[in-house]
């Protein structure tokens, strides 16, 4: 109703003009309140970012969908017109497609169906509420919808999975792929979407960036969640929330705490806000009146059967006009052979009424042919005129004949949609505004008790090659084939179950999957490390280890004499995440990594002035840290000019005359007989 108004007001081709007038021009086919109307308006506006494809070219503040709190001004301030596409949504309306029908006082006439030249209700969303039911429809990339519309209409069981790879919001973001979802959206018109939200994480400027969000949420609804959870303490990490969106589109920038866990945060701020959320599809519409649950390939083949209806009544329409033009040519016909007759006869006819009846009579013409003979001016009875209105006449002939082969022909029917679908794809397909990303892995550590455990050996060489090893097949004494130059670093005892954690100088840890990993024999070089992970040019391997319970601490020896102290489990994660960043801090250069599983003596060395310091202390007393990246504690003085620079576990040596009891200490020199 308020497009068609639009239509009516000249606003497809004309100059914008006052909100204000569409709305109260619009009253007249919808008794409803200005609210409501310009509410709708807004929705439809460019400047609200509501739709895909937006029907209304707007100039003012219009809000926006993302804002609760950025709302439309008033509408005598704002301007409006019809946009583009909506040519491709009138064409020919006037000219009987769909039926009319009075509007609510009788006074005139509006169309029940607008003759839509592409499926406009999948490629913009829809939501609403009625009496008893509701209805969720979500959007679809316009290139996406007219191609399985096409692959329709050659088959009726098309793969439309093939082509529709899932939905698209003006609000950008990311979707979840899911398959089974996927068909019952198609083929039931029911289903569950994950949405997600873009997030920029930036270390350097401890501060995450939400940039784009879930079309079902708004900004401050995200804002209100992480400010009530900051205050339930849940998101410590986070200093500030701030709203910084602008002309350029929606942001919302997290000041975070130096030594923030970030990928931690932000999967937590998925799980416990909206910015991963979901969209519900109930994809109730009318057909004919009548409330219908209907799949996208119902809806496709519904709106192919309304099309195919527009293109007939039109033609139709086309060849009842070319018949009463033909039919009134054929009339000329009759006298153009003898036009001085005709002429001499209206000269000698005594009064003018009597000119249709003495044509019709002495001419055999009917009184339409008549009538039109008889308005003929002068100045047109030229042969130039003459020649045209014949050639005319075949031109209409051959015009009708090839519209009535069109018409009794649902291929050539077809053929007319394909190719106004093509055109449409060509001038309004947008690129996919929301990406699609697979699921991440929700394969939980709970597949222990499903699964069996495999037991296995990991090797891992000096060169970054790893082998995993049956046990059953292992035998110690075998020799394993290496690269040249190469040497055995670790063997690990694990299962399928466990994890391997790869530590880099950026401060990074990978992880691997062992029941992902291929199986090597002895014979084999094995896998190469860094070919199984995402080094960035610059990073090199460091530490690795091997985890599945997650118990014990792992310790970070700094050259500066600290040491960190976290416990494994910092390091475990609930889904299958392939990497965790700030994995320990980068403040200052590493010297050793040691993983341990229960408290142990461990020995320090210290250079300076050309000596060597050695500190014997058990790992109790260095206290543990919470975060990954913590700078740990002062454990061994290093002194102006020296350094830190290695630390072990105690093994077997005799250091007890080294030994601390409290921290920080400087050790003692090294003496020869150790």
């Amino acid at each position: 109703k308020l497009l068609y108004t639009m239509y009516k007001m000249g606003l497809l081709k004309g100059n914008r003009t006052k909100s204000a007038n569409v709305v109260g021009q619009t009253m007249k086919l919808n008794p409803h309140g200005e609210g409501a109307i310009y509410a709708t308006l807004v929705r439809m506006s460019r400047g609200n970012e509501s739709l895909l494809h937006p029907y209304i070219d707007s100039k003012g503040n219009f809000g926006k969908i993302y804002s609760r709190d950025m709302q439309a001004a008033a509408s005598r301030y704002t301007e409006v017109k019809l946009d583009g596409i909506c040519e491709y949504i009138f064409e020919d309306v006037d000219r009987d497609r769909v039926d009319f029908v009075p509007n609510y006082d009788g006074t005139i006439f509006e169309p029940v169906l607008l003759p839509v030249q592409f499926p406009t209700i999948l490629v913009n969303p829809n939501r609403g509420i009625a009496v008893g039911m509701a209805s969720s429809i979500c959007s679809f990339p316009m290139e996406e919808i007219c191609h399985a519309t096409i692959a329709l209409m050659k088959d009726k069981n098309a793969d439309l999975l093939s082509v529709v790879t899932g939905p698209d919001f003006s609000t950008g973001g990311y979707v979840f792929r899911d398959k089974e979802i996927m068909i019952q959206i198609i083929e039931k018109g029911q289903g569950t979407l994950r949405l997600r939200g873009h997030v920029e994480i930036k270390p350097s400027e401890n501060r995450i960036e939400i940039i784009e969000i879930p079309y079902t949420t708004t900004l401050e609804a995200i804002m209100d969640r992480i400010i009530q959870l900051m205050k339930d303490g849940q998101f410590r990490e986070i200093n500030d929330v701030r709203d910084e969106s602008d002309i350029k589109g929606p942001m919302l920038a997290l000041e975070c705490k130096r030594g923030t866990d970030y990928e931690d945060l932000v999967q937590r701020l998925f799980k416990d806000t909206t910015i991963e959320d979901r969209f519900s599809c109930n994809f109730n519409i009318l057909i004919g009146g009548v409330p219908m649950q209907l799949g996208l390939r119902d809806i496709l083949i519904q709106w192919i059967d309304f099309r195919m209806s527009c293109i007939r009544r039109g033609i139709r329409y086309d060849v009842a006009g070319f018949k009463d033009r033909l039919h009134l040519l054929k009339g000329l016909e009759k006298i153009l052979l003898d036009i001085d007759k005709v002429i001499a006869l209206i000269r000698k006819t005594p009064k003018e009424r009597e000119v249709v009846p003495a044509l019709m009579e002495h001419f055999s013409l009917d009184d339409k042919q008549a009538e039109y003979v008889a308005n003929i001016r002068l100045r047109q009875i030229n042969r130039e005129m003459i020649e045209a209105r014949l050639q005319e006449v075949k031109k209409l002939e051959k015009e009708i004949k090839a519209l009535e082969i069109i018409y009794k022909s649902d291929k050539k029917v077809h053929k007319v949609i394909e190719n106004e679908l093509l055109h449409i794809v060509e001038r309004f397909g947008l690129k996919r505004k929301t990406k699609l990303m697979d699921p991440p892995d929700a394969r939980q550590r709970e597949d222990k008790n499903i699964l069996e455990a495999q037991e296995l050996i990991l090797i891992h060489s000096k060169e970054n090659y790893i082998k995993k090893l049956d046990i059953k097949t292992y035998e110690k004494r075998q020799e394993q084939r290496l690269k040249e130059g190469d040497e055995i670093l670790n063997e690990f005892t694990c299962t399928s179950f466990s994890e391997l954690l790869v530590f880099t100088d950026k401060g990074n840890v990978f992880k691997l999957y062992l029941d992902e990993l291929e199986e090597s024999k002895a014979g084999d070089l094995g896998l190469f490390l860094p070919n199984l992970i995402e080094l960035e040019e610059d990073e090199t391997i460091i530490f690795v280890t091997v985890e599945e319970d997650f118990k014990g601490s792992i310790l970070f020896g700094f050259e500066n004499g600290k040491i960190a102290k976290t416990d494994i489990s910092a390091y475990q994660t609930k889904t299958r995440r392939k990497k965790l960043l700030g994995a320990f801090s980068l403040s200052d250069p590493l010297v050793s990594i040691l993983v341990l599983r229960k408290e142990q003596d461990i020995v320090l060395y210290r250079y300076m002035n050309q000596k060597e310091n050695i500190l014997l202390i058990n790992s109790s007393i260095i206290p543990s840290k919470v975060t990954r990246n913590t700078q740990g504690v002062r454990v061994l003085r290093i002194g102006k000019h020296g350094k830190m620079i290695g630390m072990e576990k105690a093994v077997g040596a005799k250091l007890e005359n080294y030994r601390a009891k409290t921290i920080p200490s400087p050790g003692r020199e090294r003496k020869n007989f150790i």
